[in-house]
Formats: C-alpha cells, sequence, structure tokens
C-alpha cells in the first residue's frame, strides 16, 4: 500500500483522534415513509433560559413588540418545565415529549456505579485502537446515551422534510430521514471539554500558571529581544492515551512495571497533550501585538479580533485533527495580555461529525464562512475567572448570536423544508453572568457596572425579539409559529455544599476537615475526586448540580444500603431534613422541596434516576466545588462568582420557561413535553403511544 493510501485508510478508519474518543455512530433509522409535503407547516423557535418573568416585564415596557404582537394575537404562558430544570433534562424532554426516567437525562453529569466517578451526561465513548502506535484497528466511537425518540426522528420517518439547527442535546447527531442536523450543546471543543480557553500574559505570576478552576490555561510570557514563544494547548494524543492505558493495566498484573516503564506512565500522566508553538513579537508600549501561528500572520491591536484561525493537531505523522480558534488581544501597553478561544472543531473538516449528513456543517461553511461549533459558544468561563470584562465577553455573545442567526437564515433561503427547529443559547449564558448587576441583594452586585451593563440581560432579550420579528416575517401565514425556553432564571447569591452536608450529618464518611480546591481537569481529566470519602461507611453522596444518590448495595461498587425499606427510610430522612436547612445568615428556607426518585420520574431508565432530587428556592443553588466532588467546611455561603444567574435544580414550580405561539392554545399550564405531541399532530404525524406529553389543540 502507498503512503498516500496508507494515509486515507488511517485517516478514514479514525476520524476523530481529537477527543480521544469519538466517531457518531447515530442509529439508523430504516422503512420510513417516501419524503411529502405536511398539510400545515411548523417553526420553532427556542432561546434557551429566557424567563417568562422577565419577558413580562419587558412587555409590559413596550420592548418586546414582537412577542408582545405573539401574546395579543395568540397564546403567551408559562412552560412547565422538568425536574430539574436544567437545559439537557429540558431540552431532552421537549424532543422526546417524556419525562427523564424515559430518556434517561436527568443532569449534566452521570458517576460510574463502580467507581462512583462522574462523566458527561449524554455520550458514551469508546476510544481508537492503535497497532504499534499507528495503525487503527479498531474505529473510535460516540454514541447518544439519551432515550425517548425525538419527534423530528418520527416525523422524518413518516415523510416530512426537518431542519434541526443547533438545538441543544443533539450531539451525537442523530439520523433524520429527509432531514438535516447541525448539532448542539454539548458539541465538545477540541479537548473534549464544553470550553477550555487558552490565556497567556506578561504579568502573571507563577502562582496562577496552569489550569483554572473553571476550564482554562494560563501561562506567562516570556520576552527574549520582543520575541516569545508560548504553546496553545491542545488535544490529548489518543495514542498516548492508549499507551498509558496498557502501562495502567500492566501495573496492575503479576509482573508490574519496569523502572522504565514507570518512569513513563509518570511522564504520560502529566504530558498526553498535543501542544501547538507559535511566536509572539510586542514591544512595550506598543499597543499592537504579532501573532504567527502554522503559517497565519496576524498583526492586532489591543482589543483587535482575530478572524478564524485554521489549525491542525498532529498526533503521528498520519493522522491530525483540525480546530480553529480566534486571538484577542486584551492588552497590549505595558503589559501584554493574550486570549484564545476554545479550539472549535473545523466545521469543513471536524474530527468527528458535528452534522448529519456529515458534510453538512461543510456546506454552511462554504456558505457562511467558519462559525462556532462548540455548543458552550459564549465566553463566560474566561469571565468567571477574571480574565476577561464585561464588555468582551458581551461582545463576544453577540458574535456568538450572529453565527446562530447566519445558519438560520441561510438554511431558509431554501424553502423545501415543513419542519424547522433552531435554538440559541446566548439568552441564557448572558443571564447567567450579569445577573448580579440587576439584583442589588447579590454579594457581586456593583453599582458601577450595573451603570454600564446592567441593561445586558434586557438587550439580548430584545435582540431575540428582533430575531422574532425577521423570522415570522419569513414564514408563510398558515405555518405554526412557536417561540420557546426550556427553564427560567433566577438569582444564584448562595452556594449550597450537598456533599458537606451530607458529611456533617454523618450519611458520607470523609477523613478530614476540607478537600483540595479543584477544578474541572479533574472533572473532565479524570484526576482526584472523592479523595478522602470511606465508601464502607458512605450511606449517600451528591453529584451534579442537585441529585443526591444512595450507595447502594448491589447498585454502588462498594454499596451498603439495602433496597426496601431501609432505602425507602433513608429517602424520608434525608429529605425530611434537608428541606428544613436554613440559611444561618438570613434564616431564609433553602429548599423549596426535596423530591423522591420515584414520586417524579418513570420508565425504563429510572436505575439511573438520583435517588433525591433536591428543588431550590430562589437565590441558592449547588456550590461549584461541591460539583466537582470537593468537600467544604461550610454548608452554606456566598456566590462570590460572576456566574450569578442559575436555574439547576431550582424547584419546577417557580423555575418554568415561556411559550409563545402564532396560534390560541387554551391549556392554561402547558408542559415542555407537551410541545413534541403538538408538533407531530400539527404534521399529521401519528403520535406514539409512549408519549407523557398531550397535544395542546
Amino acid at each position: 500500500m502507498s503512503l498516500s493510501r496508507l494515509h486515507k485508510a488511517v485517516v478514514a478508519g479514525l476520524a476523530s483522534a481529537a477527543m480521544a474518543a469519538t466517531i457518531v455512530c447515530a442509529p439508523r433509522t430504516s422503512g420510513g415513509k417516501p419524503l411529502r409535503r405536511a398539510g400545515q407547516r411548523v417553526f420553532v423557535l427556542g432561546f434557551d433560559g429566557m424567563d417568562p418573568t422577565l419577558v413580562r416585564q419587558y412587555m409590559d415596557a413596550g420592548k418586546l413588540p414582537n412577542l408582545e404582537r405573539l401574546s395579543e394575537t395568540g397564546t403567551f404562558a408559562k412552560l412547565e418545565t422538568t425536574q430539574p430544570s436544567e437545559s439537557p433534562v429540558a431540552w431532552s424532554s421537549f424532543a422526546t415529549g417524556v419525562n427523564p426516567g424515559k430518556h434517561n437525562i436527568y443532569d449534566f453529569l452521570v458517576r460510574d456505579f463502580q467507581t462512583y466517578m462522574p462523566d458527561l451526561a449524554g455520550v458514551k465513548k469508546e476510544p481508537p485502537v492503535f497497532k504499534w502506535g499507528l495503525i487503527p484497528t479498531q474505529r473510535p466511537k460516540v454514541t447518544s446515551t439519551r432515550g425517548g425518540t425525538s419527534f423530528w426522528v418520527h416525523a422524518g420517518r413518516d415523510g416530512v422534510k426537518s431542519t434541526i439547527l443547533t438545538v441543544p442535546m443533539t450531539f451525537p447527531t442523530e439520523t433524520v430521514e429527509h432531514g438535516e442536523m447541525l448539532g448542539g450543546l454539548p458539541v465538545p471543543d477540541i479537548r473534549g471539554t464544553m470550553g477550555t480557553f487558552n490565556y497567556w500574559a506578561t504579568d502573571l505570576s507563577s502562582f496562577e500558571e496552569g489550569n483554572t478552576e473553571f476550564g482554562g490555561f494560563l501561562k506567562r510570557l516570556l520576552f527574549d529581544g520582543g520575541v516569545a514563544s508560548p504553546v496553545l494547548k491542545g488535544p490529548e494524543s489518543p495514542i498516548l492515551r492508549q499507551e498509558e492505558r496498557e502501562l495502567r493495566e500492566k501495573k496492575k498484573s503479576a509482573s508490574g512495571l519496569s523502572d522504565a516503564e514507570s518512569r513513563r506512565l509518570e511522564e504520560l500522566n502529566t504530558s498526553k497533550d498535543v501542544n501547538v508553538p507559535f511566536t509572539v513579537k510586542w514591544t512595550e508600549g506598543s499597543g499592537r501585538a504579532e501573532i504567527e501561528i502554522q503559517g497565519t500572520r496576524l498583526a492586532l491591536k489591543e482589543g483587535d479580533w482575530s478572524a478564524w484561525v485554521p489549525l491542525a493537531f498532529e498526533f503521528n505523522f498520519l493522522v491530525k485533527a483540525k480546530g480553529m480558534t480566534q486571538f484577542h488581544v486584551i492588552r497590549a501597553d505595558r503589559e501584554l495580555q493574550i486570549y484564545a478561544s476554545p479550539i472549535n472543531l473545523d466545521p469543513r473538516d471536524p474530527p468527528i461529525p458535528i452534522s448529519h449528513p456529515a458534510d453538512f456543517s461543510k456546506k454552511l461553511a462554504d456558505k457562511i464562512g467558519l462559525y462556532r461549533t462548540i455548543g458552550w459558544a459564549e465566553a463566560t468561563w474566561p469571565l468567571n475567572e477574571g480574565r476577561m470584562d464585561e464588555a468582551t465577553f458581551l461582545y463576544d455573545a453577540e458574535r456568538a448570536f450572529d453565527d446562530r442567526e447566519k445558519i438560520f437564515f441561510e438554511r431558509m433561503k431554501t424553502d423545501d423544508w415543513d419542519l424547522f427547529v433552531a435554538a440559541i443559547e446566548t439568552t441564557d449564558r448572558v443571564s447567567h453572568m450579569m445577573w448580579r448587576l440587576i439584583d442589588p441583594k447579590h454579594p457581586m452586585y456593583d453599582a458601577a457596572l450595573g451603570a454600564k451593563h446592567g441593561d445586558a440581560i434586557e438587550r439580548v432579550y430584545r435582540r431575540a425579539d428582533d430575531l422574532v420579528g425577521r423570522i415570522q416575517a419569513k414564514l408563510p401565514p398558515d405555518a405554526l409559529f412557536i417561540v420557546m425556553s426550556d427553564h427560567g432564571f433566577h438569582s444564584f447569591r448562595r452556594s449550597v455544599n450537598l456533599n458537606t452536608w451530607l458529611v456533617q450529618n454523618g450519611y458520607m464518611v470523609f477523613e478530614g476537615q476540607e478537600s483540595a480546591k479543584k477544578g474541572l481537569s479533574d472533572l473532565f481529566g479524570r484526576g482526584k475526586f472523592w479523595e478522602g470519602v470511606d465508601w464502607s461507611r458512605t450511606r449517600a453522596y451528591a453529584v451534579g448540580l442537585g441529585q443526591i444518590y444512595f450507595n447502594l448495595r448491589g447498585r454502588e461498587g462498594q454499596g451498603i444500603v439495602s433496597a426496601g425499606a431501609e432505602y425507602k427510610a433513608l429517602q424520608d430522612e434525608i429529605a425530611g431534613k434537608l428541606v428544613q436547612l436554613a440559611d444561618p445568615d438570613t434564616g431564609e428556607q433553602v429548599m423549596r422541596a426535596v423530591y423522591r426518585r420515584d414520586d417524579i420520574y418513570k420508565g425504563e431508565y429510572i436505575q439511573y434516576a438520583p435517588d433525591l432530587q433536591v428543588g431550590f428556592n430562589d437565590g441558592y443553588r449547588v456550590g461549584w466545588q461541591d460539583t466537582l466532588g470537593g468537600v467544604n467546611r461550610a454548608v452554606v455561603e456566598n456566590n462570590n462568582r460572576k456566574w450569578s444567574g442559575d436555574h439547576c435544580a431550582t424547584a419546577t414550580e417557580i423555575s418554568g420557561g415561556v411559550f409563545f405561539s402564532n396560534r390560541k392554545f387554551a391549556n392554561p399550564a402547558p408542559s415542555i413535553m407537551d410541545l413534541a405531541p403538538t408538533i407531530l399532530k400539527t404534521l399529521g404525524v401519528p403520535l406514539p403511544a409512549d408519549l407523557d406529553g398531550k397535544p395542546l389543540m
């Protein structure tokens, strides 16, 4: 075989190397009906996190004229959401029309029954296998763990042509007969995370360098003769990860590792990244910097953003993965500060498919240019880490909104669809980061910043309203037009550390007073997690943003709680105590409710559900370190982060989304699970028997 043919075979067999996991193996459909035209068309426009209380406030002030018109001529209602009121859970119920017990998504995270280790929910990864560290003998694979069937898959099987764009929980992408899909959350960056950014600066101290708590990599810039030579942190090599796995397995064997192999394992533990070197030229006080990386030369003034910079990460001389980033020069005066966005998968040749058909992402890029592919498209993490200011974050969020808009309108140029579903998440991200500026009671409220940016949430709602008007103007008058959100929003003033509460009340046994501070690298990189926990004496533990699991015998690897009477008694005991938890500083009730598993979930996936699901009152959310497996000293403490608004595990009763339609519906309390059957009925598609939602007409 020639080198050229070998290269093609390797690339075709690998298709992923960047993520250490992933060619999409979406289930293929068969036996569907031929393409037909629906009697009535349906367009659904989703805005993640759009809050009904704010919408009513802005409509009453005359600031959302297009939504107000829908309210007057059609329907406006609070849309009941899932428990918990989290994006992956709610969007999964939107797509399938069923409760989490039937679709298997309960949080952003899942835990391994045997190891208790957390991972991202919704996807199962199987890494590629290489022979001699070169030739792939087993293809990488990623499959969805979400159950249920999306309404667009049902529609496609019935002959309906559809377009599905950047809707959360559409990665891995599905095969949609007579349809096309561009994946949304959780499409990852090239490192397999929700957004690892790079940041270099001359004024960084050695104590600040390294991984941040919230998904960034910081490095000090050192100049010699006006030139610095930093590296851009890339993906982990799947070849080196395989080598590490093999050495770890051998370490467990009777033969063990040689001294050389032990040294190699230690080396691999810290150096699997495939980084890209580049050069920076800068003169103090010049107000500009020059960057050269893989043949691309950039001359950026202070405040400038680059266009997308294509990148290639080589794992060996045959296999590489393609991504892209944007550079932003924050400062270039007495100090130099440079930010690089998370490395998005290049839509023209992504290392893993992000669309259906696989070339759909490239066709879009050929028409509109490069666009953000990562599901978490806005720069929340650098703002939360203090490496970006509010104005820069809001500028970046506007560009994320721009990208989604361009995709929507490009696809609408071809008027051949009967079902069109599109979603934008910028409404959610701006609310997360800027809520502190509309809540004077928040610990991070800043009156001066409020004077500058206190209207940020209103502005993104007004932009959403403008998009509603422009899209509706392009729709046929008889098309059903739905505008919806997955949940509402609340202030996040106080952090609640559930694992700390479990330790203090004797349900978890932890050796020590407090865990070492953790970061997202511990979560995604499989770093230290749960150290200090004695599972032989632990009855309950918390994973995620409000889920409590029991250490159940026969289910967990070291379970000690028996099913039946002991299980139910433990549910009653913990729920009864937790719901009485009072904020030690204010006396306010932290929980509105604590829900038992079988009271809120039903279905074939209930064994994966949390045994207890908390429902917070306004102002409270699980603490950051708690989600990373840490045990803090205090159960309730101030949230001193710029991430100041939230909704995760807020009690469903107070955290619904919005529902607008150009048609009048009589149901005063629609549920997010009602949308799938409503859309299918409108399209003339037979309703599946297992739906939990009901048509609104």
